[in-house]
């Protein structure tokens, strides 16, 4: 099946979506920035093709056939942003953007050719995972840093933001995936959180902690 970048755009933007809870109409709309109307009528042509369930007023979901197509778009975008930033010199808040006008371009060959020269990641410069070529997405239970216990031990799992100024921001108080984190204080009613990274403490703003995962840190064995 020969599918338009429109449709893929879709397909990985409900999958998304959907890791998280039950996408929308009016959830799709904002993520994709076009009218409810617009939404509905794709909505309507994707589930003729037979690639999302939808009915009216209740939300999409993914069949099988579409999940495979979001997963294939999603495995292409995280590897391509990874290849940009460990091959071609990109900094990780200029990738998203190369990987979007790219993921929909590239074939299977270069795929795994890419694949193999990164030695098969499992993980993009943002944390977040790529899902394998048999569509498999790794595992793996994370948190927001905005609502981690107090006084625990924490590594930075993924940024969810793409928002290059925030990225930017995270590298220059180096809260960045891999970096161990603890949470020393939270302020109330929404208030900011006073964080220790690695060597130095920062205080960072309840939006900024609410794009960071987080797992918890298990001391090597």
């Amino acid at each position: 099946m020969i599918l338009s970048q429109t449709v893929e755009d879709y397909l990985k933007t409900i999958f998304k979506i959907q890791e998280s809870g039950r996408p929308t109409t009016s959830k799709i709309a904002s993520e994709m920035e076009v009218s409810s109307a617009s939404v509905t009528n794709m909505m309507k042509r994707l589930a003729d093709m037979g690639l999302l369930e939808y009915a009216s007023y209740q939300g999409v979901e993914l069949t099988e056939s579409g999940r495979k197509i979001a997963l294939e778009v999603i495995r292409h975008h995280r590897l391509l942003e990874l290849y940009l930033k460990e091959m071609l010199g990109y900094s990780w808040d200029e990738v998203h953007e190369e990987a979007e006008n790219l993921e929909h371009h590239i074939s299977e060959q270069f795929e795994d050719r890419i694949a193999e020269l990164l030695n098969e990641p499992t993980h993009d410069p943002h944390g977040d995972p790529i899902p394998s070529k048999e569509g498999d997405m790794p595992a793996g239970k994370a948190q927001k840093l905005a609502t981690a216990p107090q006084q625990t031990d924490l590594i930075v799992r993924r940024v969810i933001d793409q928002d290059p100024e925030l990225l930017r921001h995270l590298e220059d108080i180096g809260l960045i995936p891999g970096v161990r984190v603890l949470v020393k204080e939270q302020a109330p009613y929404e208030g900011p959180l006073t964080l220790q990274i690695e060597d130095h403490e920062q205080v960072v703003g309840r939006k900024v902690a609410d794009s960071i995962l987080v797992i918890s840190y298990e001391p090597p064995r």
